[in-house]
This record gives C-alpha cells, structure tokens and sequence, in this order.
C-alpha cells in the first residue's frame, strides 16, 4: 500500500527551517483547546477500577442508550438498539469500513469504487488505498458552493460514498433536500451513503441535519443503504474520549459488528461510563457551542470574507497557500494548514484552513494579526 504522507507531516516538512519571531499559536488541527468539563473527569476516575475488566466490542448498554438519546433529543428520531453501534471515535470507522464493506456480502460487483469530497479528511483516501478501491473524487470549489456532485456515469459504478456535512475544511452544509437527494440516489443506484456528521453540533443558529433525518424524510424508514457517523470530541471538547458511533442500516450494521470483533476497537469501560454521561449533557455543549458561534462571527468581522456558520474552521483562499503559511509563520508565529494538504488534483490551492478552537481573546488577536498578511 502507498500511503501519501499526512497533512500535518507535510506542514512540519514546511516550516522545518523556519524560527518564528514571536509566540506560536497553531490554528491548524480541529482539537477543541478547552477543558473537559469536569462532571466528565469524574466519571472517567469513578470508574478507573474497571480497568480490570475486558470491554465488549458491541459497547455496553449504558453507552448505547445515552447515544440513543442524544440522537432522538438532537434530530428527534427513535433509533433501535440494533441501528447503532458505539465506536472508538469516527476515524477508526472510515478508515477500516470500506475495507469491511468491499469484503462483504454488500458488495456485489467485481470492481472497487469509493466517492469522497475533494478537498477532504485524510483518512478517506487512506481507507481506499488500504480497501483497495478506486477513488471518485468530488470536487468542491467556489463554482459549486463547495457541495459534492456526481454524473450519472459515476452514479452507475460506484458502491460506497462518502459524505461529510457540515464539511471539513470549508464549511459547506448540505441542507435537508440535498440530503434527501443523496438517499434517492443511493437507493435508485444501489451504493452505500457513509455521511461523517462529526462537526454537526458545531453551528451559529440553526443546527445542521442529518442524512438519518433525509432517510425518514423520503420514506426509508429502515435506512436502507445509509450510515451516519458521529462524535462526542468537538461537541464537548473531549477528543480523548474516542467516543463515537455508526447508525442507519441494521442489516449492514450486524455483519459490521461481527467484523469489529476482531478488531480490537473496544472503548475502555471507565471511557463508556465517561463517555455516556458526555453524550447526555446539554450545557456544557451549549457552552462550547456558543463560543465557537462568536469566533466564527469575529472571522466573518474581522477578515471580511465568507465564513459559513458551520463548523470551527475558516476555508481563507490567499494568493499562494504555501507561502502564505511560511510568511504568516515566519513574522507572526501563525500557523495555519496550507489547504493544498488537504486535496488532490489541484483542490486546496490557493487556499487555507484556519482552526478557530481557542478563546474569542487568542482567536480575535490571531485573526487581527494575520489580516495584514492576506
């Protein structure tokens, strides 16, 4: 397998030589850089005696119903226990789900084709070099408000799309039409719809749908053919948790489970116990939620662009992404992910993807001071 470097190996390659001439301030990762609450902390050291004890890869009962409750209060939809699996995070699940998929009874055809958004989260090419698929990339650009599109020509051969709305790193949401859409689609052409929802408690005003949402919306009712993943790390600002989960279709979800067992991608109990209290809370999320509201806003204000008001990322297109990053690095200490990284074929130049995870003081500063290097 040819696995092309990651994001921020190539970033560190960038700027090896240089010395910032003032303190560094990394806006390149999406890690929350606030405290997890400590109702969270002390559920984790509650249950550290568990350690003891072998967790079951299914997850625990506990786990499973928070989770189940955080999605019929969220999106208002009444999952069974047989529609969702608990997972140790997302990137575990997009990266060895394909492999499972094209390995299993679901795929019928001879060859190999997964569709993801171009820019993307690495880890989506990483899982069809190691699944051994083809890639269809979708290209976001300015011309198509950076939302996903496939012909009929790539309709008819691909067997695994993946979504990701609100999107990672320009922001685009898919409103609950488009969904709806990408469902029709995926029941008429017969592939699986993998939508990564991991950014979806992130938001201004309205809070953005999910592809479960567009499948009861069209009448699948069984979420044939159609998985949402989701997070607890930027809801809550606790990434260390690696607590997600997988829901929509049960009979894919079964076998997927039977697969997980070898995997050895159980959750820790003292981080099931943690985790399902994360899951259930409303304030501290409410909390977190609205300080990243206010950044985005200082971004809109203070840089004069468009920023969607979905995720905690600005999508900032510049002149050159490269040295746009090493000049904001070197004089300012800066840094920024040259959006180049992100993308094959082109998609990401000229671009970059600003974090806006820290308090409104370091991202109000941040942003004022790189205003005068676009």
């Amino acid at each position: 397998m040819n696995f092309s470097p990651y994001p921020f190996e190539l970033l560190n390659n960038l700027i090896s030589n240089i010395s910032p001439k003032k303190e560094i301030i990394k806006l390149t990762i999406g890690e929350p850089q606030f405290q997890t609450p400590q109702i969270i902390i002390n559920e984790l050291i509650k249950n550290a005696p568990l350690l003891c004890k072998y967790p079951p890869s299914k997850g625990e009962s506990y786990l499973i119903d928070s989770q189940i409750e955080f999605i019929k209060n969220r999106f208002k939809l009444d999952i069974k226990s047989s529609e969702i699996l608990p997972t140790f995070g997302t990137r575990e699940v997009l990266f060895n789900f394909p492999s499972f998929f094209f390995n299993s009874k679901f795929h019928k055809k001879s060859t190999r084709f997964i569709a993801f958004p171009n820019p993307f989260y690495k880890i989506y090419e990483g899982a069809a070099i190691a699944s051994g698929a083809n890639i269809i990339f979708m290209n976001l650009n300015e011309e198509n408000n950076f939302k996903p599109h496939l012909d009929e020509q790539s309709l008819k051969k691909v067997d695994l799309v993946i979504l990701n709305s609100p999107n990672n790193p320009t922001g685009s949401t898919l409103n609950i039409d488009e969904l709806s859409s990408w469902v029709k689609a995926a029941l008429e052409y017969d592939f699986i719809l993998l939508s990564d929802e991991c950014y979806s408690e992130i938001y201004e005003d309205i809070p953005p749908p999910s592809i479960l949402e567009a499948s009861l919306k069209v009448g699948n009712i069984n979420f044939k053919n159609i998985l949402a993943l989701n997070s607890i790390s930027k809801k809550i600002s606790a990434p260390g948790l690696r607590s997600g989960f997988i829901a929509g279709d049960s009979r894919i979800l079964k076998d997927y489970a039977l697969y997980r067992t070898y995997i050895g991608a159980a959750s820790p109990l003292p981080l099931q116990k943690a985790a399902s209290v994360a899951w259930r809370d409303k304030e501290f999320s409410k909390n977190f939620r609205q300080i990243y509201a206010r950044n985005l806003k200082l971004s809109r204000e203070i840089l004069k662009v468009k920023v969607e008001p979905y995720t905690f990322y600005t999508w900032l297109k510049v002149a050159d992404d490269m040295e746009f990053t090493k000049e904001l690095y070197a004089n300012d200490g800066i840094l920024v992910l040259p959006g180049r990284f992100l993308g094959q074929n082109g998609a990401g130049i000229g671009y970059v993807r600003i974090a806006l995870v820290y308090s409104e003081e370091v991202i109000k500063d941040s942003l004022e001071r790189l205003l005068k290097w676009i």
